[in-house]
């Protein structure tokens, strides 16, 4: 993923309309990160489970290792994408996420990027104040290699 040219907005999220989402455009966001202690503080409320609460149990796991909750994954994937490609002014909410895939464990250490590419840009029929945007998230670690893959669905405001 590290040929790709990207494309850059050239309007801020702070005035970020339907209209300003081109589709087949792709972004690169952003760089968030976790250490143990944030995974396990995050497993231990939310999902806890041994690979994702105990170091010395997650060894002799499956993954040979502490790995972060997918939902942690999803958490930080979702910050990623409302500070950098979700209007801050347009968004009206989501009818959900299609197609959510853990690909590979988050482990600690691990620095993650965001890449969108927007793959729908419709006008709504019933709403004309509106219209969907789907955007493939893929969320990816400092190798390049994909952590998180998804599609977003949100509904975002007309001009």
């Amino acid at each position: 993923m590290s040929d790709t040219a990207y494309d850059e907005f050239t309007t801020p999220i702070d005035d970020r309309f339907l209209e300003d989402y081109t589709e087949g455009a792709s972004y690169r966001f952003g760089e968030e990160s976790v250490d143990a202690e944030e995974i396990m503080e995050f497993a231990r409320r939310y999902d806890p489970q041994s690979i994702h609460t105990d170091v010395e149990a997650a060894a002799r796991g499956p993954f040979g290792g502490l790995i972060a909750s997918g939902w942690q994954t999803a958490a930080l994937m979702m910050r990623l994408f409302a500070d950098n490609y979700l209007t801050s002014v347009a968004s009206l909410a989501s009818p959900g996420i299609d197609e959510l895939r853990w690909v590979r464990p988050l482990r600690p250490g691990d620095r993650l990027t965001l890449v969108c590419e927007t793959t729908g840009v419709r006008p709504s029929r019933s709403k004309p104040d509106r219209g969907v945007l789907t955007t493939d998230v893929t969320l990816i670690n400092q190798d390049g290699d994909p952590i998180l893959t998804a599609t977003a669905l949100n509904m975002v405001a007309r001009r």
